[in-house]
């Protein structure tokens, strides 16, 4: 395990040529992040994403562009404005990459990869694959395995590499100045157009004795080394389950306390059935509509009491995993002196993505309701298009789908039934499950369905909703129907090998083109083939 003294301070060299602008000295501190200091693989990322020797650029007259926060919204700015020519600007105070590199996406399902493999080796013997020893999970090798990768890919987000691209990388805190100018340390950025994409941080909770005891957060998770013997897991979205359940398949003893009555509070109630039934299956405790009360430091290690209406209960761990949803990071930007106002999600924005100063921009995390890599990404785009080039794409038109990367993952792009049924469209639902699909079959994968909700009128796709092994992948065939604006009548007539999983998307179709024979049509079929002869 980490302790809190271990700190590794980086500072920056001064420009030994009179080239570049040396800033104030700055420091980092690895624990913060969930790095450790004495490790080659974190060492090598910092040297990526927060080089201990980089020099700050000597500002230019007037950029077109200052991008401010250089995690995936930022970065595809950056790139994409500086690919087309575009004087660039881009500004991090901490890790290049942000939330997605260092401590979200990639860590973690390098993390689930290997959850899935010893959950894949434990049932082998099932399938007829003998193992000559217990199936037992090396967690320093899991968790050295994960820092390895995660600095192999460090380079895509170098501050190097994009010096390289042509863009201007500063590191350092940024502030806004004026309606059009940035100041990071002494130096004074001004710009045409600016963005604003610093991301999101997990949300903190105001628990009597939380932050006394102390917890880990997805920033701090990954700097583990030893696997705790009683995980306790507060918040039950998509944190919170993929890591409980990986920690599971690890050995640890997981439990989940969550206010909402259900795993993944945003999907239908049946879809959170399906992954209830598999963490109980797991051995995962599930303390669910229950109230914190209040966390202490106990004989045993750190108690937590809650209350489902029945009286104080409580639970003991090793370490707390908070993972109650994420806040965006906006403190110390000064925005007001930009004209920039705040909104309950964070910066306001316009469906252009412009905020309350039309010189600024904003995209990712910080102002969006969807906190997904891949919508930062989206956004990006849209910004690069309406901040530069007087475009005027809107937010509302992304088809934006989603994945909880538990087993079997939870898929889902569009409106829910009920969502669709309040915005006034008359709704027609459609359910295959994974029984009847042969691949699922023969792979004993048949623990989930596929669900597809129309436009009773039109065949409209409205949103679908897949759970399977590989839902991730699959949904995406439906996503870029709804992108085209394909009918569901389209998913019967696409051709899949066989046999694969995908396959329960043809079905969909073939269910949606069956409920077109209505009775009438029926009858005129019928007529038609006693006319045939």
């Amino acid at each position: 395990m980490r302790g809190v003294s271990e700190r590794q301070t980086l500072g920056y060299r001064a420009p030994a040529d009179g080239v570049g602008t040396a800033v104030e000295p700055a420091s980092l501190d690895f624990t913060e992040f969930g790095l450790l200091p004495a490790d080659p693989h974190d060492r090598q990322l910092v040297d990526n994403v927060h080089p201990s020797d980089w020099i700050n650029p000597t500002p230019r007259r007037r950029y077109n562009l200052v991008v401010v926060g250089a995690g995936t919204a930022g970065l595809v700015t950056a790139a994409g404005a500086s690919a087309l020519g575009a004087r660039v600007a881009l500004v991090e105070q901490h890790l290049m990459g942000g939330d997605c590199l260092n401590y979200g996406c990639v860590p973690s399902k390098a993390l689930l990869h290997v959850a899935r493999t010893a959950h894949d080796v434990k049932r082998a013997a099932r399938l007829g694959v003998r193992s000559s020893e217990d199936v037992r999970v090396d967690f320093a090798v899991a968790m050295d395995r994960l820092r390895r990768l995660r600095a192999h890919l460090a380079p895509h987000d170098s501050a190097r590499r994009f010096s390289d691209l042509g863009v201007d990388v500063y590191l350092g805190k940024a502030s806004f100045c004026g309606r059009n100018a940035v100041m990071v340390g002494d130096q004074r950025l001004t710009f045409s157009r600016a963005v604003i994409a610093t991301g999101a941080r997990a949300a903190a909770l105001p628990v009597t004795g939380l932050t006394e005891v102390g917890y880990l957060t997805n920033e701090t998770l990954f700097g583990l080394t030893t696997l705790p013997r009683r995980l306790l897991v507060i918040g039950a979205g998509p944190i919170g389950c993929e890591m409980a359940q990986a920690f599971a398949s690890f050995g640890s003893r997981v439990t989940i306390i969550s206010l909402d009555r259900q795993l993944l509070p945003r999907e239908d109630p049946d879809v959170a059935a399906f992954l209830h039934r598999r963490f109980i299956q797991d051995g995962i405790a599930l303390c669910l509509g229950a109230r914190l009360t209040r966390v202490a430091r106990g004989p045993n290690g750190k108690h937590v009491g809650f209350n489902r209406g029945q009286g104080e209960e409580g639970v003991e761990a090793d370490e707390i995993l908070l993972a109650v949803g994420r806040e965006p990071n906006v403190a110390g930007l000064e925005l007001a002196a930009a004209g920039v106002e705040l909104a309950q999600g964070g910066v306001r924005v316009d469906d252009r993505l412009r905020t309350t100063n039309r010189r600024i921009y904003a995209a990712g995390d910080v102002c969006s309701a969807w906190k997904f890599t891949h919508a930062a990404d989206a956004m990006a785009r849209i910004v690069l298009q309406n901040a530069l080039f007087f475009g005027r794409k809107k937010a509302r038109a992304l088809v934006i789908p989603w994945c909880t990367y538990t087993d079997p993952e939870v898929a889902h792009v569009g409106l829910s039934a009920q969502e669709a049924d309040e915005q006034g469209f008359d709704v027609r639902t459609f359910d295959v499950d994974l029984t009847d699909i042969d691949r699922a079959v023969l792979d004993e994968e048949t623990n989930g369905f596929a669900r597809l909700h129309t436009d009773r009128h039109r065949g409209r796709i409205l949103g679908a909703t897949i759970v399977a092994r590989r839902a991730g992948d699959m949904i995406g065939e439906i996503t870029l129907a709804m992108t085209a604006g394909l009918g569901a009548a389209t998913l019967s007539q696409t051709i899949h090998p066989y046999p694969t999983q995908s396959e329960v998307i043809r079905r969909l179709g073939d269910a949606y083109r069956r409920a077109r024979l209505t009775p009438s049509v029926g009858r005129l079929l019928k007529g038609y083939f006693r006319w045939l002869r």
